[in-house]
């Protein structure tokens, strides 16, 4: 089993327990996502990088990791393989030759 599924399951686990499958809908476990996001971006605010606190931000990465999975598994997604999908898809739209060292958007470049 990969790690991925291996989390993902416990999560589910986790939730089952709960009886909170009834709340774990698609458009619900995006808000979640996107809120568990902006709690993440609360560990930076008004701060440097550096004076981020790291127990906090790793707090909340693991919620949005958590949410992110399973929203994946509610539309059958395998997580490593969306992904690899996307890095070839930007890899398209981000050439090396035009991209490198650059922050413009792909069509800027």
């Amino acid at each position: 089993m990969n790690d991925i599924k291996e989390v993902t399951e416990l999560l589910l686990k986790f939730r089952d327990e709960r009886n909170w499958a009834q709340f774990h809908n698609p458009k619900d476990l995006a808000l979640a996502l996107n809120i568990e996001a902006s709690e993440l971006l609360e560990s930076f605010l008004w701060k440097s990088p550096e004076q981020a606190d790291v127990d906090s931000v790793r707090d909340e990465l693991a919620d949005v990791f958590a949410f992110a999975f399973l929203l994946a598994e509610k539309y059958d997604f395998n997580v490593k393989k969306i992904v690899l999908e996307k890095i070839e898809k930007n890899a398209l739209k981000y050439p090396v030759s035009k991209s490198k060292g650059n922050a413009k958007k792909y069509t800027e470049l």
